[in-house]
């Protein structure tokens, strides 16, 4: 029900539905250190669990486009969910929203930091920080891998890519241009030899349990 007033929405966002985005956003901002992948579980859990105006197949698909254009992975996810679901104004107060108490938290640690830099309380809350940091992105990977990796080529794709990334030290860039031509060829590929190709995890279960 909320997912089709969402949708409903988008086509005639009122004031107060733009609200709504811009608190959301404004709400994941400032409680997420390290911004980026840090911050992709808070948003699923807003979007998602919490105000169910996106699928998780969806945002996942999001993260992934946001992954692949310049800029700021929380910025451009925070941008196109916005767009999504109410247009242009929906994008705006969703970067707003994201990028206001961030800007603002910035600029005043900024004028603080000199003062403190060398207070050992400060460097022990950084190290614990950090730390956090680390597992906020692990489980944004697991949480990703979930709806990314569902079969053996799936799985494939992601051991080899790790493995260039460790090894060759290609460029990101390539390699999320590479994995896009890999992922046509593929499906290109399966579809000569008559292979059933699941587009996402949900449509090979359902071929799972057909079969």
């Amino acid at each position: 029900m909320q997912q089709e007033k969402a949708q409903t929405t988008k086509q005639r966002p009122s004031w107060t539905f733009i609200l709504q985005i811009f608190l959301t956003f404004l709400k994941i901002g400032p409680v997420t250190f390290g911004g980026g992948y840090a911050m992709i579980p808070m948003i699923e859990r807003e979007v998602v669990d919490r105000k169910k105006w996106i699928k998780p197949n969806d945002v996942t698909e999001v993260f992934a486009i946001s992954e692949s254009v310049p800029g700021a992975i929380a910025i451009n996810s925070a941008t196109f969910i916005g767009f999504r679901l109410a247009g242009v104004r929906g994008a705006v107060a969703a970067m707003l929203g994201v990028l206001l108490p961030t800007f603002l938290i910035v600029v005043g640690l900024s004028m603080l930091f000199i003062l403190v830099k060398d207070n050992p309380y400060i460097e022990a809350a950084f190290i614990g920080i950090r730390s956090a940091i680390v597992a906020l992105i692990v489980y944004a990977a697991y949480k990703i891998g979930l709806t990314a990796i569902y079969d053996k080529t799936t799985l494939t794709v992601m051991v080899i890519t790790v493995a260039i990334l460790f090894f060759l030290h290609i460029h990101p860039v390539l390699i999320i241009i590479g994995g896009m031509g890999v992922g046509i060829l593929l499906v290109q590929i399966r579809k000569k030899l008559g292979i059933f190709t699941a587009m996402d995890k949900e449509e090979s279960k359902q071929k799972a349990e057909i079969v």
